[in-house]
């Protein structure tokens, strides 16, 4: 198998797998076994174990001495320092994206912005929600630091999913409102202030 075909399986096990877990169809302490996931993607191990490897990465996944690779558990408690890592990085990105954010890109951004805002179950907000998120960082040039607010954006999915299903109520999102708002005037102040003050309200 070719190392670009085997990177493109490997992308798509990771996407699936990551999805799982953040909604919960995989459950923590789950044993996820690479010849049953080799054998639903029809693929070799060496994919599976690369998957693997990214997720234990990301934190959605733990490898245990004669227990092999499952889902990781989740405290919430967790919550405290995803939420205060998530101010420091994303405010800063944010910083480096406006300046250079496209047309196409604002517009992305809009998109997400809406179809957030109509969302009818909290699967469907949270995912416009990360796609908003995502979207307005679109401009930063910091690979790294995109990767890291990446996985810490998943966490949080991963929290607000399991904690509150039963109590999401359907909303009009003003702070997003007035972050792309602000990113069309091109006030980088504004939009970080409200990033800030939106991000300080995770629990």
């Amino acid at each position: 198998m070719a190392e670009s075909t085997k990177s493109k399986i490997s992308d798509q096990i990771t996407r699936v797998l990551t999805d799982q877990i953040v909604r919960g169809e995989l459950a923590p302490d789950e044993k996820l076994r690479q010849d049953h996931i080799a054998k639903e993607f029809e693929t070799s191990h060496v994919p599976v174990r690369e998957a693997l490897l990214r997720l234990e990465a990301r934190g959605l996944a733990v490898s245990q001495p004669r227990r092999g690779v499952r889902v990781a558990h989740f405290d919430p408690a967790d919550m405290v320092e995803i939420r205060e890592m998530r101010l420091a990085l994303e405010p800063v990105a944010l910083r480096h994206s406006i300046p250079r954010l496209t047309s196409a890109q604002k517009a992305t951004a809009e998109e997400a912005r809406v179809a957030c805002d109509n969302a009818i179950d909290l699967v469907g907000w949270e995912l416009e929600n990360r796609a908003f998120h995502t979207a307005i960082l679109a401009g930063c040039r910091m690979p790294r630091l995109l990767a890291e607010v990446d996985d810490l954006q998943l966490l949080s999915a991963r929290h607000l999913l399991a904690t509150y299903g039963s109590n999401w109520v359907r909303r009009v999102d003003r702070d997003h409102a007035a972050i792309m708002q602000a990113i069309r005037s091109r006030n980088v102040e504004t939009a970080v202030s409200v990033l800030q003050r939106h991000l300080s309200r995770l629990s």
